[in-house]
């Protein structure tokens, strides 16, 4: 049977979904694409926005429509925290952000027997204990990057996200697990494995026996000295001397480091129930860079916080420039019911967000400009990974988007020096 995937989300649900994949083919069946018709269509949800759950809604009606024989199923952080609204959707399988191998045998019979109109439904309370649910790791793509989830879940309950609601409570994969995953991976040719969880930063944080993130990249680095090892988002509070210390030896870390701050403001910043202020924040900067020279700080902003004032956002868009940050994702404000900044008072009105959001983002493009401005004349390792408008594109390690004009690149690590910005990246020469 033909089987097709629509995901949305972060990159653990493109994890998930890649194992979901695995999962299929090593029964046999064929992968198509989302707009075409299938046997089955599988829909992994986010429920980070209101624009997310929107989304999941239309891909299911799409599928439905697509093909209305076909078996539609569910999963994910929408399916996970709004299930009454997706049954109400007459989906065929539905599960939430667990029992995925589960969820993909019922997919198989639901749409090999579509006909007899069963309904399956796996959707436990997010609070319950869990264990950490392994997955197969890698990739279908060439044999370039994989995803590798060690940790799901989260304690920290900030006061705008849903998400620990949706996802439960912290649980890690051993680490043992973990330097075999990186090994098989390395094994099967791909060249950067991407570290990622909900809160990867608190890995470990179960056990209660000390272990701590740096150990397990440790070990992961040495694992695979051959294979870029990249990191997904990180608290503050992760990078102290002890990280920076122990990493700054590994030469397969990438040193780009997407450090979440939210908002500039530490009045914002005790309303969202953030475990720092920015003080922490900028000690963290400062670390980074003078552990991993001319590494790339990339980070997330919301704007339009229940309460901020002119002030406070005038302090983000300030605190942005103070840290010199790569890159920057920009998010207004979505409120998200079951949160406790969802019936905070003086919510802010959808047009302000949206015009403090545009503000935000100039001030994003010209600090990107200004790092990228900082790569040329400067020499790096880039892993070439497709064709973009005649040329060859790849990343650095520390993620700048590379072009250059050269014979096929696919999947090779080449040393480039960068000439001139380019579009979203830069030009390079093979050196």
């Amino acid at each position: 049977m033909k089987f097709s995937f629509y995901t949305l989300g972060c990159k653990v649900n493109q994890y998930e979904t890649q194992a979901m994949q695995q999962m299929l083919l090593s029964h046999g069946h064929t992968l198509g694409e989302f707009d075409e018709p299938c046997d089955g269509y599988i829909v992994n949800s986010c429920t980070v926005t209101a624009v997310s759950d929107k989304k999941t809604r239309n891909a299911i009606r799409r599928a439905q429509k697509l093909n209305p024989n076909a078996a539609v199923g569910v999963c994910g952080c929408y399916a996970q925290s709004a299930p009454e609204e997706v049954r109400a959707l007459g989906v065929d399988v539905m599960v939430g952000t667990a029992d995925r191998e589960a969820f993909v045998l019922q997919m198989e019979q639901a749409a090999q027997d579509k006909a007899s109109h069963a309904h399956w439904e796996k959707v436990e309370p997010s609070g319950l204990p869990r264990a950490f649910e392994q997955l197969p790791a890698g990739g279908l793509a060439a044999r370039t990057r994989a995803l590798l989830k060690i940790e799901d879940g989260c304690n920290s309950f900030c006061t705008y996200c849903i998400i620990p609601y949706a996802r439960g409570r912290v649980r890690s994969m051993p680490l043992e697990a973990a330097v075999s995953e990186t090994k098989k991976l390395a094994q099967e040719g791909y060249r950067e494995i991407v570290i990622n969880g909900i809160e990867i930063s608190s890995w470990g944080w179960e056990w209660k026996d000390g272990s701590r993130l740096p150990q397990l990249l440790l070990a992961v680095c040495q694992a695979a000295p051959d294979v870029r090892i990249r990191l997904g988002s990180l608290e503050p509070r992760t990078i102290d001397e002890e990280f920076c210390t122990m990493l700054s030896g590994c030469k397969n870390l990438c040193p780009q480091f997407h450090l979440s701050l939210q908002s500039g403001s530490d009045t914002v910043l005790k309303r969202m129930n953030r475990k720092y202020d920015t003080a922490r924040y900028l000690e963290s900067v400062r670390l980074l860079h003078e552990f991993f020279p001319n590494c790339a700080v990339t980070t997330d902003l919301i704007v339009g916080f229940p309460g901020e004032t002119e002030q406070e956002f005038s302090d983000s868009l300030s605190f942005m420039q103070t840290c010199s940050l790569a890159a920057i994702h920009v998010f207004p404000y979505s409120r998200r019911k079951g949160t406790p900044a969802a019936s905070m008072p003086e919510q802010i009105e959808r047009s302000e967000k949206e015009r403090r959001a545009a503000l935000a983002g100039e001030v994003a493009a010209k600090l990107h400009n200004a790092f990228l401005t900082r790569q040329i004349g400067t020499d790096h390792d880039v892993l070439f990974e497709q064709t973009e408008k005649g040329y060859f594109t790849g990343h650095t390690m520390n993620y700048v988007k590379v072009y250059c004009d050269a014979a096929d690149l696919r999947n090779e690590i080449r040393r480039v020096r960068v000439t001139k910005l380019f579009e979203d990246g830069v030009l390079s020469e093979l050196i």
